[in-house]
Order: structure tokens, then sequence, then C-alpha cells
């Protein structure tokens, strides 16, 4: 952030973005199909799994490929439990923002079970190219469904406890409550989406308004505050990881025997055509829109990436608050700068 100051207070405020640019969008027009379910990882590197979904999702549309019924349950418990631990990343995160150690050493805890639980499915803790065109990679291990509802067992009442570290301590309400408004009228006309849209009061959630996978057939709430600034944004993340393992543990009980994934070509060449997806990513309406000029590699595409177009409005939010609060307001967006540069 370039600040513009007066004194300690901010006049204006300008991200300086694109140290990270890595250029995907370029890359998928030299790779094919498969080969670049792995370049989706490294975007929003904290939510490779929903990454993936995506990305499968818009493939899926323009080979017209079906997916499974277990299969599509399995990437929603994948998903969500994705959810959930970028969630943790952000309350661990965002509480250093503020000067607090503690915190984020609690969700880095609960952190840890879901990245096994990811381990124990396909190999990998952060990276995990595990949701492809047509279903997953392989299926869920056995034990998982013990252990992930251990996790859940216990989730509850280690969110409390990071709860009462964090938004009873004086300082942090002191430091968030009412710092860094967010009007709902403006998260609009800057197009912000996700847990900091929803913390403005405007309840929009792509798993509700536009529904994908097997979300209809679950019962989750769409968590908003009408406080619209660092603390609601706060609230609505934890809400959410309340509301996701709400979400897995349906999934859980509901997911049917069957096929992991479904035929699909060695060498995938989809018709020519175009095709867009969207999920409700941990940042935000995440999208991917592909051109198929019917060969083995997209002729085009492009990523909507939630964190980038969240950025837009951080040059309003910290103008006139004091540079100790920049800080604060830039870690309640929650951005990841894998994905703001792409």
């Amino acid at each position: 952030m370039i600040l513009t100051l007066d004194g300690e207070t901010v006049v204006n405020g300008t991200p300086d973005i694109g140290y990270l640019h890595r250029g995907i969008e370029k890359l998928a027009e030299n790779r094919t199909y498969a080969q670049f379910v792995a370049l989706t990882d490294r975007t929003d590197y904290l939510s490779a799994m929903l990454n993936n979904a995506v990305y499968a999702m818009a493939v899926e549309k323009l080979a017209e490929i079906e997916v499974p019924e277990r299969a599509e349950f399995i990437r929603v418990i994948a998903m969500e439990l994705q959810r959930i631990a970028s969630h943790l990343v952000f309350v661990g995160a965002f509480a250093l923002d503020l000067g607090a150690t503690t915190p984020f050493l609690y969700a880095f805890r609960e952190r840890e079970d879901i990245m096994d639980l990811f381990e124990m499915t396909c190999g990998a803790r952060l990276t995990y190219s595990y949701i492809r065109p047509g279903g997953v990679m392989r299926d869920l291990p056995e034990g998982f469904d013990e252990k992930a509802r251990a996790f859940l067992k216990k989730l509850p009442g280690r969110l409390e406890e990071i709860d009462n570290l964090f938004s009873k301590n004086e300082i942090v309400y002191l430091r968030a409550r009412g710092v860094g408004i967010l009007p709902p009228d403006d998260a609009v006309s800057y197009a912000v989406s996700g847990p900091s849209l929803r913390a403005s009061g405007v309840p929009m959630d792509v798993r509700r308004d536009d529904p994908y996978s097997v979300y209809e057939r679950l019962d989750f709430d769409v968590v908003t505050r009408e406080t619209c600034d660092c603390m609601a944004r706060y609230e609505v993340r934890m809400d959410e990881i309340r509301q996701s393992a709400r979400i897995v543990e349906q999934a859980l009980d509901m997911i049917p025997e069957g096929e992991y994934t479904a035929k699909v070509p060695r060498v995938l060449k989809p018709p020519m055509g175009e095709a867009y997806a969207r999920v409700e990513s941990s940042r935000g309406d995440l999208g991917c829109y592909i051109i198929s000029d019917g060969s083995t590699n997209p002729y085009r595409l492009h990523w909507r990436a939630p964190s980038f177009i969240n950025l837009a409005a951080v040059g309003d939010m910290v103008r006139g608050w004091k540079v100790a609060d920049t800080v604060a307001i830039l870690g309640s967006l929650d951005i990841v700068l894998g994905e703001v540069d792409r």
C-alpha cells in the first residue's frame, strides 16, 4: 500500500500490486486441460481445493462431462474443509496484524487437523490438484470419515476458545470495532464479494444464489453482519466456519456409494465453445471462463479473482484512519496475493 499521510492520518491509499504475477491465464494456452489443474492450486494457495473445483466445473461444462454423485459429495466435503482451513488462517493472521500472537497459534493448531485429512486423501498439505475434470483424483481413504467426525466434534469448543481470546479482548475491540467501514452500497459498487460483502449486510452467497454441485440438498445459513467494520468481517468468518462444519457433517451422512470419477478421455479435447463456472470461494465469487477451439489446450482462459476485485475498495476504506488502522483494515479483507496478481 502506498499511503499519502497527513501526520499519522491517511489521506489516500493505493494498492501496489504485481510482484507475484505468474501469468497463469497465458500459461493455460500452452498446457493441456489436465496439466492446467496444477496451476490452479497456486492462485489462492490457501483455497486450492476451491480453485481446482471451479476450473473442473468449467471444463465439465465445455466437454459435457457428468460427474458421479459420490464425487460431488466428496468435492463438497473437500471444499468446505478447505474453507474452514482458510478462515482459520485469516483469524490467526488478523490477530497478528493487531499484535496478538496466541490466537495465531490456536488457529493453526485446528488447521493442522484439516491438513492431516487432506494429506490422507491426496498426499499433499497445501497444493492438492485433487478435484479434477470428471470428479476427484481418488476416493476418500479408509479412516477418513472417523477422523473428520472427530475433528468436527471438537471444533465448536476450540472456536469458542479462540473467540474468547480474541473478540473479548478489549484491545482487539477498540482496534476493530467501528474501524474500516465498508457501507453496503460501496461494497456492491466495487463488486466486493464473499465474507467481506456479507459483513456489510449483503446476503449474497454463490452456493445459495447460483447453486452448484449438491449444495441445493444441504442446509446452511448465509451469515451476515450490519456493522460493516473490521470486527464484522472477523465475526462473519468465524460463523462461516461453523456453517461449513455443519455442511461437512451433512455431506458425510449423505454420501452415497459409487464411482469417484467419470470416464474422461486420456487426452481431453472439448468441442468448440465457451463456458463459465463460479463457486463461493473463501474470499468471494471465484470464476473461471474458458474458450475452446477444439484442441487439447484452452484457446483462452480468464480467472475472476475475488481478492483482486475486493482490493479495489481498500482506498476508500483506509481514508481518514491512522497508519496502524490501515494494517487492520487490509488484514480484515483477507486477500491472498497469489490471487491478486495471478
